[in-house]
């Protein structure tokens, strides 16, 4: 398997994406009240776009996540038969391929890919539209999918794959390359910017990866992809898209161009009303496969809050916690930066092993401290919104919520406080949540009691001295 990026052989290397763009919150909490100190000042918090998030989750994987969702199949022609598969021996894979997927660490496919693969490799080929989140091994399935139905005698481009963003195109290249790194006549190339085609030039590549606008630009002003001639589009990530102007409008007008034997992959984290609509314009008699989601069992995590009247008491009463039990390794999620700055002084002050971790770092240092933190270099972990997901560290005992997550209108954030307190009682094993609370924000605290029955039983447990 090659890559090239412009035509010549030249290997195209992931580079450290820039610094986020600063983006304005046009209404900010204020935090605390009296005496609360320099809490109670105003201040944004941190937003990470979607496609920063998606590239991070990308590459803090280690392992496959298994989901807590149940697959469930809307089949649309209902003569199309389907079944699931336990092994990839079971699957009509090259040799090369199965070498080249038990050596990504694939031993058995996961959940995601036992149903979607048998479709996406089905002949005559379907078209489907997959719900699925980052780390079931869905970038695996489609890129075997591409590999399947490339004829590699034949040198001109035969699937397109579109992903929002260059990084993530790129991450989605090297998957091709270490899956098909035993398909010796198989090349993949980056329609992405920095890659030039001369006029007019044919690609040989079989595999061509890359972002709406190069693509379209590649397709029909450059005409260096012949369309007719394509056999697998893939839309990778349809929820960025939408939620980044100019890319589903980009998407259609490459999709509407290819033939009407062209099989049509689309795949999305989320499958909300908007990314319905944009997946039918983009896929004609999809099979759907959505994660139906179960009961989200929180039975293993023991939860408590403190009531506080300042940060210097939130910290006092963080000290007795680490005075009082043995902690592994701790997550401390703050809701601004400016928090998690002066929460990072205080504990490396006091001897604490702490890692920082906030949006003003580029995604390729925050996957740089994801993976210090998991190989046990820091024992603590700070972090602001940019990592309530996706972190599966189990080495981690205690999750502290330094401040409540609240939305634009402080009201509780339900998702993210599941996702905070989620990072402990990983891998079926115990963990414990602390909470701190301002004695105003109480009520905060019954609310997510109440929108969380039978699920969460928040426990008081005295002011920081204990009392």
């Amino acid at each position: 398997m090659a890559a090239t990026g412009d035509g010549g052989g030249r290997r195209l290397r992931l580079p450290a994406p820039g610094p986020p763009p600063s983006r304005p919150d046009p209404f900010v909490c204020r935090r605390g009240g009296r005496g609360d100190g320099p809490e109670e000042e105003e201040e944004e918090e941190e937003k990470v776009g979607l496609a920063e998030t998606s590239l991070l989750n990308k590459l803090i994987r280690t392992s496959l996540v298994e989901s807590s969702h149940r697959v469930e199949i809307l089949q649309q022609d209902p003569s199309s038969p389907l079944f699931s598969i336990k092994t990839f021996e079971e699957l009509p894979l090259k040799k090369e391929l199965l070498q080249g997927i038990y050596l990504m660490g694939f031993n058995r496919p996961s959940k995601i890919q036992e149903t979607a693969l048998p479709i996406m490799l089905a002949y005559p080929p379907q078209n489907l539209i997959a719900q699925s989140q980052s780390g079931t091994g869905k970038t695996a399935a489609f890129v075997l999918a591409m590999l399947s139905r490339v004829n590699a005698a034949e040198k001109h481009p035969q699937c397109l794959c579109l992903a929002p963003t260059y990084e993530l195109a790129l991450q989605i290249g090297h998957v091709i390359e270490n899956i098909g790194q035993f398909c010796a006549d198989i090349k993949v190339t980056y329609a992405v910017r920095g890659n030039q085609v001369p006029q007019g030039s044919a690609l040989e590549e079989q595999i061509v990866i890359g972002t709406p606008g190069t693509m379209l630009d590649w397709c029909f002003k450059r005409r260096a992809i012949d369309v007719k001639k394509i056999a697998m589009f893939v839309l990778d990530e349809a929820d960025i898209m939408i939620d980044t102007q100019g890319l589903s409008c980009q998407s259609i007008r490459i999709q509407r161009a290819l033939p009407k034997s062209c099989q049509m992959l689309l795949f999305s984290a989320t499958f909300k009303e908007t990314v319905r609509a944009f997946a039918v314009q983009i896929v004609s008699n999809p099979i759907v496969i959505k994660l139906r989601e179960e009961e989200l069992t929180l039975s293993n995590i023991r939860q408590y809050y403190f009531v506080c009247r300042s940060r210097e008491e939130k910290y006092r009463a963080l000290c007795n916690i680490y005075g009082g039990i043995t902690v592994g390794q701790a997550m401390i999620f703050c809701q601004t930066r400016r928090i998690a700055d002066w929460l990072s002084v205080e504990m490396s002050q006091d001897g604490h092993q702490v890692a920082i971790l906030t949006a003003e770092l580029t995604v390729a240092q925050r996957a740089n401290v994801i993976q210090r933190f998991r190989d046990g270099k820091e024992k603590v972990l700070i972090a602001t919104n940019v990592c309530a997901r996706g972190i599966d560290v189990q080495q981690v005992t205690i999750v502290v919520n330094f401040n409540l997550p609240t939305d634009q209108k402080c009201r509780p954030d339900f998702e993210t406080y599941l996702h905070r307190i989620g990072r402990t009682g990983r891998f079926g094993k115990r963990g414990i949540a602390f909470s701190m609370v301002e004695r105003q924000n109480v009520r905060l605290v019954r609310v997510i009691e109440e929108h969380f029955p039978d699920k969460l039983f928040l426990i008081a447990v005295g002011g920081p001295d204990g009392g």
